[in-house]
């Protein structure tokens, strides 16, 4: 038997929602929605539930185990799970009212209209087909707007995204990636005739902090920020009505110097070049600009640290910014150039090591669009199997994990920074509520929208009060700075955030 705990609520009949456990005969097979129909014939409780396709579908059985968004036929129920309806109003138990997002839609008019363009397209393809002798097919669209609404169009409306999104709770004005996933399906059919790109600005376009929670909740894998907010963005760019001021600022920064931001004290690459060598290492360090630029500790944390476990890596003096800032915002013009400058300066390397989740998920991911595949590790990959604990001197310290979004999710590695932290003697690790929660530095928003990447720091800030943590660890240098911001600004300033690297150099010395 295994115990689970289920949301009930009868707006009918309660004044409020209340928690009701049972126990469950869990077969090896049975998911929530077979948790659910048993309690229902074992204990005649009549819980109220969506369900229909039960093979992932439809999305109609959406909810909320552990308060993570689920698919309720998909999900296997384990012992202790919390099961609740998705963040809509509550009609009944673990069904919720919709009505208001089918209402949206009809007053942002995200369908397709436009008579005319239907019957000019449909006579070219009456007479493109007649001279060809072919079967008739009166709505062509050009493969090139098919590819690039394609995975968009997947969507089974589950409104899961928008039940996991934590922009929406900070933003009154971000309609959120289910619509925005919407619009960019009509913004890329040219048998459309609204101005979407406007509508998609309105909508909330730079709001979006690229975290992908939508897509990792998706049945469907749609990343609403990569498959078409990020798409979106640089359709604005290409119209001249985007980005942001502060995002435009940050591509001349990036032409002028090579670098998102400006210097503050001496370039950690240059400092590190001066006592260069003539090496024939294999492997390099892709710093990114904040490490350079600003947390210059990291890398000088990194190179004690590599030291210290014997191992030689070049930080290339020529890197430029991985073009990350600039691909979030849709400033994707000088993307080519940037990617082939730093191609030519890692190209004759084996292995290219990232310390910035950001540039990692940037090499990874986006590179290989541009003609640059190169091997690239986090840090965390590449380090833990390689540290000698034995020089280690024991720390007396709490410590606690914030999972960056872009190495999570952009890059799925979670279980290496936690097998690093609890290799290091005398940390004690605890694990913080909802680690993986954005902090609210990615996409652009922490200069384009600061008040949005403030709220989610306080709420990152809250997180890490409860777990009595001495230092937050991270391996982001946006995440380190926003997070202690909100730390900061809630009197948690003895709190400091570092990377994985500072605490491992200070394991060592």
């Amino acid at each position: 038997m295994i115990e689970i705990k289920v949301l009930r609520f009868d707006k009918q009949k309660d004044k409020k929602p209340y928690f009701k456990s049972f126990s469950v005969e869990k077969d090896k097979k049975m998911n929530i929605m077979d948790a659910l129909n048993y309690i229902n014939n074992e204990y005649n409780e009549n819980i109220s539930f969506r369900s229909s396709c039960r093979a992932g579908q439809c999305g109609s059985c959406s909810l909320k185990v552990n308060d993570e968004v689920e698919l309720a036929c998909k999900r296997e129920v384990k012992n202790g799970d919390t099961i609740t309806p998705l963040d809509f109003p509550v009609l009944k138990d673990l069904i919720v009212d919709k009505s208001e997002v089918d209402e949206k839609v009809a007053i942002m008019k995200l369908f397709l209209e436009d008579e005319n363009y239907l019957k000019q397209e449909k006579e070219k393809s009456v007479e493109k087909i007649n001279n060809k002798n072919k079967e008739k097919n009166p709505l062509i669209i050009p493969s090139v707007d098919c590819e690039n609404t394609k995975k968009v169009r997947t969507c089974i409306e589950c409104y899961s995204c928008l039940s996991a999104c934590p922009v929406i709770k900070e933003s009154a004005n971000f309609a959120g990636p289910y619509f925005m996933r919407y619009i960019s399906k009509f913004d890329f059919d040219p048998r459309d005739k609204e101005d979407r790109t406007t509508e998609s600005i309105k909508s909330g376009l730079y709001n979006c902090t690229s975290c992908g929670k939508c897509g990792q909740v998706c049945p469907k894998n749609i990343n609403s920020f990569s498959d078409a907010i990020e798409k979106l963005r640089a359709l604005a760019y290409k119209k001249d009505l985007g980005p942001l001021d502060a995002h435009k600022a940050i591509k001349t920064t990036i032409m002028k110097a090579g670098r998102s931001i400006e210097p503050l004290g001496e370039s950690f690459i240059r400092e590190i070049n001066k006592k260069k060598k003539n090496s024939k290492n294999k492997i390099a360090i892709f710093t990114g600009c904040m490490v350079d630029y600003r947390l210059q500790n990291v890398g000088f944390s990194l190179m004690d640290v590599l030291k210290e476990n014997g191992i030689e890596a070049d930080v290339p003096e020529e890197q430029v910014c991985c073009g990350s800032p600039l691909l979030r915002t849709g400033q994707i013009d000088i993307i080519p150039d940037i990617v082939r400058r730093n191609k030519r300066i890692f190209s004759d390397y084996d292995t290219i090591v990232t310390l910035c989740a950001g540039c990692g998920a940037t090499l990874k991911n986006d590179y290989p669009n541009y003609g640059a595949k190169f091997n690239v590790l986090d840090i965390s990959e590449f380090l833990v199997d390689k540290l000698n604990t034995d020089n280690m001197k024991p720390l007396d310290m709490v410590v606690t994990y914030h999972d960056p979004c872009h190495l999570i999710r952009g890059q799925g590695i979670s279980k290496q920074p936690r097998d690093i932290l609890n290799k290091i003697k005398g940390i004690d690790f605890v694990e913080m509520e909802k680690s993986d929660q954005c902090c609210g530095a990615g996409g652009g928003v922490k200069a384009g929208k600061p008040e949005i990447a403030e709220a989610l720091a306080k709420k990152k800030a809250l997180m890490i009060k409860k777990t009595d943590a001495d230092k937050v660890v991270t391996i982001c240098p946006f995440c380190q700075y926003n997070i202690q911001d909100g730390l900061n600004k809630e009197g948690l300033e003895n709190i400091k955030v570092i990377n994985i690297l500072e605490l491992l150099k200070e394991s060592y010395n």
